[in-house]
């Protein structure tokens, strides 16, 4: 972990030193921020409405809260609504020929970003990437897509939403509650009370949660798969013949990982992470004894397969609700979808 997530998460003691000298370019970033948030207000910037549905998932803080289950539990959710969706990026990481870019099965991360690649790949769903999120989802529009799932982009308001769903890490939670870049947050925690619905990733007591309009989530992973091939093994089945492993993460929160691999019995021999988005060479994996499993995350995944080695596997992961939070969301997505259209 970098000294300055240190600082904004595990009050690290060098927050005596780093947070007076950046208060005062998050004095900045407010007012910037703030500024660009009254210019929608009172219309002198001017949000576009599309002529299909926008479902927003976003967050105010920097990353690791879980958007990419959720974005692909609503590609589900929607296909189950009789709708065709599609997801709009940032595309961040990547280098794409021309914006709009449309994602294909044979895009890759360094011209789409890790993310989009792995949405489209998992999903087989119509992704777009670009800075533009109103000429992405126009481009999807015109692919057949009747309602647009926004991976990101909360703080994108030139895009009219229809559906804001803000994600929220529950053991992280919102920080040293500084804005950037003395802390974590892109807007302050009073954005929560102003979504649709606050998602918690994972449990987290009643007297921290800001909104009342919240359900909770969690991450499972049911298997393994194996980066060459393909294959896939039950975890447990996985954990009987291989409990020793190496583990590596490039993902906004690595510690999670790592700690769903220790909460399911995996002795980890050698751990390594690295920043988010982290574009990863073979040098990376110096090192490592590749006489047992290497396990990465599913977003690492898609930027290692040109180089794996055959112990490299990958464990994917499923947003998870109650049948009570599942009927939440459904409701929430159904309002935004004209009448007649869903099942």
């Amino acid at each position: 972990m970098r000294l300055i997530e240190k600082v904004w998460f595990n009050n690290h003691p060098a927050k005596w030193l780093l947070v007076p000298l950046l208060l005062p370019l998050s004095v900045v970033f407010w007012l910037l921020s703030s500024l660009r948030r009254f210019n929608f207000k009172v219309g002198l910037s001017k949000a576009i409405k599309l002529t299909k549905p926008v479902i927003v998932v976003g967050n105010i803080g920097v990353g690791g809260n879980g958007k990419t289950p959720v974005v692909i539990y609503l590609v589900e959710l929607t296909r189950s609504l009789g709708l065709t969706p599609g997801v709009i990026s940032r595309g961040y990481g990547g280098q794409a020929p021309q914006y709009p870019y449309l994602v294909t099965s044979n895009s890759t991360p360094r011209e789409a970003g890790d993310e989009p690649v792995l949405i489209q790949q998992r999903c087989q769903v119509p992704v777009a990437v670009g800075s533009d999120r109103i000429a992405s989802a126009e481009l999807l529009i015109a692919q057949g897509c009747d309602i647009i799932i926004s991976d990101d982009g909360l703080q994108h308001y030139r895009l009219a939403r229809d559906v804001e769903l803000i994600i929220v890490d529950g053991k992280r939670l919102f920080g040293n509650g500084l804005l950037l870049p003395a802390g974590p947050l892109r807007e302050g925690q009073w954005r929560l009370a102003t979504s649709d619905l606050v998602i918690y990733n994972c449990e987290v007591a009643n007297n921290a949660k800001v909104s009342s309009a919240s359900i909770q989530m969690s991450l499972a992973a049911t298997e393994l798969c194996h980066l060459q091939t393909g294959e896939r093994i039950n975890l447990f089945d996985f954990i009987d013949i291989h409990a020793c492993v190496n583990a590596i993460a490039g993902i906004g929160a690595p510690q999670r990982f790592f700690d769903t691999l220790k909460k399911h019995s995996f002795i980890i021999e050698n751990q390594q992470s690295f920043v988010d988005h982290h574009s990863f060479t073979l040098a990376d994996f110096n090192g490592f004894d590749d006489n047992i499993p290497l396990l990465m995350t599913e977003k690492d995944a898609v930027k290692c397969r040109g180089f794996c080695k055959p112990n490299w596997w990958y464990l994917p992961v499923d947003a998870t609700f109650s049948q009570a939070e599942q009927q939440v969301l459904r409701e929430q997505v159904k309002a935004t979808i004209p009448r007649g259209v869903h099942k």
